[in-house]
């Protein structure tokens, strides 16, 4: 007889199958580096992007890529899981020294630790929350973004009839947001805000879908495909309105396809509480996901 005890329901998934990476131009390597390997803790990639113009930067299944260049900020706050909230804090706290003279901040928050790149991108960094974060220890949660009064509905649909990603609008911080599916409990979050919009600078993100053609003869159709990148991959900006095709947010998208080469590349996370000074063979490497 069937157990009837679970939900299956929760374990579903739309289109988009991973928030792949966020990329965001900054000034300096060095600095880079004292911000997201020191102080966040993060991993630089030991593989690809190895020299001094870029640095690709590992958050257990998804990454930042941070190319040199004039710097860019996200409107809005990307969210991280980071484990040992007091080490975290010890960590930025050092690279105080290093970060001086630049837009760096941090603080605690009941939410995270909120923390403000040299450059100025906002990253609040939460403990795992197994009801929150499911399994993730260590990772991308979601990547908020400000957006204009009035237009979460119309994102919500269109990522829903777009990328067939589940997505609704839902009440939060005294206003609304589009939560957008982008995979396990990851999401793209569009948060209307009153404060006049910063000008796009450029940044972008990227996406794996499983269905990769029916989006690409979508956005074809609404003349939005910005990038034949090559055979598993294009790109787009516009978010629009389905009906009137009014832009209602402008971010780059980058959409790959699961047979993309770098789809699910196993990612090198080190374990930052590990120092030459007391330094235990065998946990070099931290986990991702929880136990």
């Amino acid at each position: 007889m069937a157990d009837a005890t679970y939900d299956r329901s929760a374990e579903d998934f739309g289109n988009i199958v991973n928030l792949g990476h966020v990329n965001v131009q900054v000034a300096d390597q060095r600095l880079a580096t004292a911000y997201y390997i020191s102080g966040l803790g993060l991993t630089r990639d030991p593989y690809l992007m190895t020299g001094t113009n870029n640095m690709w930067v590992n958050v257990g299944v998804s990454q930042f890529h941070l190319p040199t260049n004039t710097p860019q900020v996200v409107r809005g706050v990307t969210g991280l899981v980071v484990n040992d909230r007091e080490a975290l804090l010890a960590r930025l706290a050092k690279a105080k020294k290093e970060l001086a003279d630049t837009r760096f901040e941090f603080r605690e928050s009941n939410d995270g630790v909120e923390t403000v790149c040299p450059w100025g991108n906002r990253i609040t960094c939460h403990a795992p929350d197994p009801a929150r974060f499911g399994r993730m220890a260590l990772g991308m949660a979601y990547v908020a973004f400000d957006v204009p009064p009035g237009t979460a509905d119309g994102i919500a649909r269109f990522y829903r009839e777009i990328f067939l990603a589940p997505s609704e609008v839902k009440s939060e911080r005294g206003g609304r947001a589009a939560h957008v599916m982008a995979g396990e409990r990851q999401y793209l979050i569009f948060r209307e805000i009153e404060e006049p919009q910063a000008p796009y600078d450029g940044d972008h993100f990227q996406i794996y879908i499983a269905n990769f053609s029916a989006p690409y003869r979508k956005l074809m159709e609404l003349g939005l495909i910005t990038q034949e990148s090559n055979q598993h991959q294009y790109r787009f900006k516009d978010i629009v309105d389905l009906d009137s095709r009014k832009v209602l947010y402008t971010i780059d998208h980058e959409v790959r396809a699961m047979s993309h080469p770098l789809y699910a590349r196993p990612l090198v996370n080190r374990n930052p509480a590990l120092l030459a000074a007391h330094f235990v063979p065998g946990h070099e490497e931290a986990s991702w996901s929880l136990d």
